[in-house]
């Protein structure tokens, strides 16, 4: 009886409890990272502004699957780790893969080397080793798989991979190089069985991959550093004819992305072949694009067109960086202002110099993961995690930035603004998760949302604006009024 009693007091209680709240208004968290010193802090003070920008988020509109957020394992950012004192290594790990931090779920590593080495290598290095008999990762053990391997330990729920070769060894190639060439046919079968030995090679380390792209950047780069040129019909013939194959015949299922460069009129080639190709897009699990063809652009016809073309394939953002930059150390308002310039801004023919302006790099990043969100894109990964004061180390010297810079003679670590921005994203969507619908009228302001798999809504918005800007954001009848500070991200999670 007297637990009876108990019971229906506690119930009363609540109904009072829930009687004495406004049923009227939403429950939220709120983070911001901003020019003035947010640093994906949450705010429970808000800027007066009288004007409200309505932003209504429709949850029964639902369009892709968010397969993760992340950042890339390079023998770069490996070797820096390496250098550090244990303490700061550990530092780092957790801030990109803890829980108490940007939580990543969704990576990219490169097979053999790539521009972000500290030199040119293979892990198929004897010439005319047609069976791939001298197999060997041991060049990464040092460097590159304790990274992958510690930062797993550190994620509670865990997080993809995605591999990307640069280049097959120069010995499969017919220019003998490094650099640019193409895949000889004699060694198609050849660099197939290279895709499996990989993975089993990972494996046996404790390290399973989610998926390839078949070749980074197939158009090349000028011959500046690691890279081997596909047109869409080679990398068709190599997918459908032998790598497909081959990875089904050992019984892999690693997935198969194609493409792998920028997000321009040239996307909408590639697709074309890829999937229209009915053989070659059967081993096809969906497009891998980059960002470089724009400083602030992200080509939504194309990235449109893309989904489009395959509605159910994975359509992946794989690697962005502040490039043609060498890392500003500990000044976080170069990160917020518009004095960065990227490779296009140099080269760019005539027509396209509009497409490469210098621009703010924490606007790029927020804008371009809004954008790709928006336009189907179901996957965002940075480039290097961790570079130093420099850009690198790079053997080719193509200095870039990272969110994390690090000065290993001194032992310290500067996470930029970059960081905090990621982890808006990455902490709070989370994989599984559902883009849902949206409306607003203020085209200054930038929104995507999604629905969890906890059942929370995140909704990031986006103010590139130089004043504050008042908020009404409404779900299901319910409202919250709060404002964003000039210049900021923010993440809203109902």
């Amino acid at each position: 009886m007297k637990d009876q009693v108990h019971i229906i007091i506690t119930c009363i209680i609540i109904i009072l409890m829930n009687g004495c709240k406004d049923m009227s208004k939403l429950e939220a968290e709120i983070y911001e990272t901003s020019e003035s010193g947010n640093k994906l802090t949450r705010i429970t003070d808000f800027i007066e502004v009288a004007d409200k920008v309505d932003i209504q988020i429709i949850p029964d509109e639902k369009f892709q699957t968010i397969t993760g957020v992340g950042g890339s394992f390079t023998e770069a950012s490996a070797y820096l780790l390496n250098q550090l004192s244990q303490e700061n290594r550990n530092k780092i790990l957790e801030a990109y893969f803890g829980d108490t931090g940007a939580r990543y779920s969704l990576t990219r590593t490169h097979m053999n080397s790539c521009d972000f080495s500290l030199g040119n290598y293979s892990y198929a290095s004897v010439e005319g080793d047609v069976d791939l008999e001298h197999f060997s990762i041991e060049r990464s053990m040092d460097d590159l798989i304790p990274m992958i391997k510690d930062a797993m330990a550190v994620s509670e729920d865990g997080f993809k991979i995605i591999s990307s070769p640069w280049t097959a060894p120069p010995w499969m190639k017919d220019n003998n190089d490094w650099r640019g060439g193409r895949l000889l046919p004699e060694y198609y079968d050849t660099w197939a069985l290279f895709f499996s030995k990989y993975i089993d090679a990972y494996r046996e380390q404790g390290i399973e991959i989610w998926a390839f792209t078949v070749e980074n950047e197939p158009l090349g780069n000028d011959y500046n550093w690691e890279s081997m040129h596909f047109t869409p019909q080679e990398m068709n013939d190599f997918v459908k004819n032998h790598l497909g194959p081959r990875l089904r015949a050992d019984g892999q299922n690693t997935k198969i992305l194609g493409y792998d460069q920028n997000r321009d009129e040239e996307l909408i080639e590639w697709v074309d072949a890829m999937y229209d190709d009915k053989k070659a897009a059967e081993y096809y699990d969906g497009t891998a694009v980059h960002w470089y063809g724009s400083t602030f652009y992200y080509f939504p016809d194309a990235l449109q067109y893309a989904h489009q073309k395959a509605p159910d394939k994975h359509l992946i953002q794989t690697e962005a960086c502040i490039d043609d930059e060498v890392p500003r150390w500990k000044d976080d308002l170069w990160y917020w202002s518009k004095e960065a310039t990227d490779w296009g801004y140099h080269w760019a023919p005539a027509e396209r110099k509009h497409l490469h302006p210098p621009y703010v790099p924490v606007f790029r990043y927020a804008n371009d993961i809004i954008g790709c969100f928006n336009n189907w894109v179901d996957g965002w990964v940075d480039w290097n995690m961790v570079l130093d004061r420099q850009g690198g180390p790079n053997w080719a010297e193509n200095w870039c930035i990272a969110p994390v810079v690090v000065d290993p003679k001194k032992d310290e670590v500067y996470f930029t603004p970059l960081y905090y921005i990621m982890a808006h994203f990455s902490r709070y969507i989370r994989p599984g998760s559902v883009r849902i619908g949206f409306e607003h009228i203020d085209e200054s302001i930038k929104v995507t949302a999604v629905e969890n798999p906890d059942g929370t809504i995140a909704v990031v918005i986006f103010n590139p604006n130089e004043v504050a800007k008042g908020i009404k954001l409404s779900l299901k009848g319910k409202t919250l009024d709060f404002s964003i500070s000039a210049k900021a991200l923010q993440t809203i999670v109902i």
